[in-house]
Order: C-alpha cells, then sequence, then structure tokens
C-alpha cells in the first residue's frame, strides 16, 4: 500500500515528489511512470504503486512541467577532486564504463578540493538539466552538501556518492577505516613501534578515517601532513625522519605519498625495508612497479565506480548503502623492524 504523505498542504495542489514519496520510489521513477520520461520501462509492481499513491493524492499532471522534465539531458557529471590522481582515473572509468551501457555521455568536472566549487558544478548541471551526478571525491567534515543534493533530486535528477556525504541519497562506501586498521596490525606483527604516519589534506573524510582506522592498534604514531601527491610524501618523509630518526615504518595515506617516501629513503641512504617499512593506501598499479613492491590496502577503484554508477541510473528509492571492502596487501616494501627476530 502507498503511504500517505503528511506534508501536503490543504488546498494546495500535489506535487509529483509527493506522489513518489508516498509510493517509496525515486522522483525520476514517478515520472517514468506517470509522465512516459525517460523512455526506460519501470517494474510492473513499482508502476502499481505509483499509480495508486497518484489516485490516493488524486495528483494531476502539469503538462508546461511534463514538457521541462521530459527535456532533461543525457549527460552524467562525474566530480572528482584532482582527474589526475590515478585514484579518481580508475572511479571515473568505472563509472564511465557503465554510462557508456546507457548510452549517456560523462561529464568530469575537477574540483581541486574546494567543497564551494563543488557546490557550484552540482548547481551548474542542475541548470543544464544533467540527468544525475556522482560526487566521487571525498567528503569534506563539516561541509554538509544536503541543500544543494535536494535542489538537484527535486528538479528530477539522481545523485549518488563513493564515501558518506550525509545526505540520505545512495553511497557506495569504502572501507576506509578498516583499510588503516589492516596497515596498522601487519606493521605491529612485524614488530614496528616507532612509526610515522604521513597524512593527506585536512578536512576530508577519508583523511579521518584512514587515521582513525590506524590510531586505533598505534595509539601515538608521529605524524606529518602532506598533500596526496608524490612530492608531498617525499617531503614529509624527510620532515618525519629529520624528527625522528628512530623510526622503523612509515605508512602514507596513500600510494603516491608513500611512493615520495620511498625517493625519500633513497636519497637518505636508508634501505627499505631492511631500516624502515613503507605501507601505502588503495593499489594503484604503480604499487607494483616501485622498488621495492609496496604493501598497501587494495580498494577495487573500477568496480567501486561502476557500482556507484548503476545505483545512479537505476529505479529504486535513494537511500542506499554499499560497502566496499579493503583487502591488505603485502609487498617487499615491509619487512621486521630492525633488531626484531
Amino acid at each position: 500500500m502507498p503511504r500517505t504523505s503528511s506534508t501536503r498542504t490543504p488546498g494546495s495542489a500535489v506535487t509529483l515528489q509527493q506522489v513518489a514519496t508516498a509510493a517509496g520510489v525515486s522522483l525520476a521513477t514517478a515520472s517514468r511512470v506517470l509522465h512516459g520520461s525517460g523512455g526506460r520501462r519501470v517494474a510492473e509492481a513499482l508502476a502499481e504503486r505509483v499509480t495508486a499513491a497518484a489516485a490516493e493524492l488524486r495528483y494531476v499532471a502539469h503538462a508546461p512541467a511534463q514538457s521541462l522534465a521530459r527535456s532533461r539531458s543525457t549527460v552524467v557529471g562525474v566530480l572528482v577532486h584532482d582527474i589526475a590522481d590515478p585514484y579518481f582515473a580508475a572511479i571515473a572509468a568505472g563509472a564511465m564504463g557503465v554510462a557508456r551501457e546507457h548510452d549517456l555521455m560523462v561529464l568530469v568536472a575537477n574540483t581541486f578540493r574546494d567543497p564551494a566549487l563543488e557546490r557550484d558544478y552540482l548547481a551548474r548541471l542542475r541548470a543544464q538539466r544533467a540527468r544525475a551526478v556522482l560526487l566521487a571525491g571525498s567528503a569534506f567534515v563539516g561541509e554538509p552538501f544536503a541543500e544543494e543534493v535536494a535542489a538537484f533530486t527535486d528538479s528530477g535528477g539522481r545523485v549518488a556518492a563513493i564515501g558518506a556525504h550525509g545526505t540520505g541519497i545512495d553511497t557506495v562506501e569504502p572501507d576506509q577505516y578498516g583499510g588503516g586498521r589492516l596497515i596498522a596490525e601487519h606493521l605491529v606483527a612485524l614488530g614496528h613501534r616507532e612509526i610515522g604516519v604521513i597524512t593527506g589534506p585536512a578536512g576530508l573524510a577519508t583523511v579521518a578515517q584512514r587515521l582513525a582506522g590506524f590510531t586505533s592498534v598505534v595509539a601515538r604514531p608521529y605524524v606529518a601532513p602532506a598533500d596526496f601527491t608524490r612530492e608531498g610524501g617525499r617531503a614529509a618523509a624527510h620532515e618525519l625522519l629529520r624528527a625522528h630518526p628512530r623510526l622503523t615504518a612509515i605508512f602514507a595515506l596513500n600510494d603516491l605519498m608513500a611512493a615520495g617516501a620511498l625517493a625519500a629513503l633513497r636519497e637518505l641512504g636508508r634501505p627499505v625495508p631492511e631500516q624502515v617499512s613503507v605501507a601505502g593506501f588503495d593499489d594503484l598499479p604503480v604499487a607494483t612497479d616501485l622498488t621495492p613492491g609496496l604493501t598497501t590496502v587494495r580498494l577495487a577503484l573500477s568496480d567501486i565506480g561502476a557500482q556507484a554508477m548503476r545505483l545512479l541510473l537505476d529505479d529504486e528509492p535513494g537511500g542506499r548503502t554499499v560497502p566496499a571492502a579493503a583487502e591488505l596487501v603485502v609487498r617487499e616494501s615491509t619487512g621486521r623492524a630492525a633488531g626484531v627476530h
């Protein structure tokens, strides 16, 4: 049975969003059933729920609004923090593969980790009547996007995210916390106690989650901030080793910074892993090409992008969360701490 909406104002016209809410479906699904928009067939059970809700609420379609809704484009936006980062390139590739199956064009926009710019792009895509938007970058701590997301979905679009954005939208949730914990347990099992961590940009939820997982095992590591780049990781490793020359392990919160840490250790003549072990996160393709091969946490980035795009394009109501597991991948860059047998 449809769920009767309690938000209707007496005497006011019933909106399509109220019908969708009462039927427990997305706005896009209600529009396909009642307006024939979108060009995709809706499952019979869903269609019956929508028509029953429309009858109960006495919904009357508004012809000009229907015309506008049908004009929604075949463009899907993918908002990333830095397309030059292989992490985002892999996610975008997975998302694009699914979009291609639906004959949709993907527009990738670089937000440079600027929450104001991300909001602006979301508003612009809404103005351009993009069909859907994937928020592929980490959420920003203390920067909710609920208002912007609501404006986009109220206009008939769909929004999904990789990592929780606190908005009740469809989400693929990589296990960032669990991955950080896996690295910490691995290093501790190898006898490491003097450990440095190279963190990422402040204010990103991904950074906070990976670090929290690590510190759930290693309570007080030495920490140096960086910017998720190779050069940033190199500089941070030099900083850590100057301040704490007895370090036996370094954990970088992504593989690019770990590559920079390996470069710094070569410059200092500190062999890896004989004197200092190094671990990263993400398992980018470069992790196997480094010397020594990089111990890291694997996230199936292309699959994550594909799954997020599938959530974005199906007809189910939003608010779902699909977990994405983290896997420890041990290579030659980590070994037993010096003096531990």
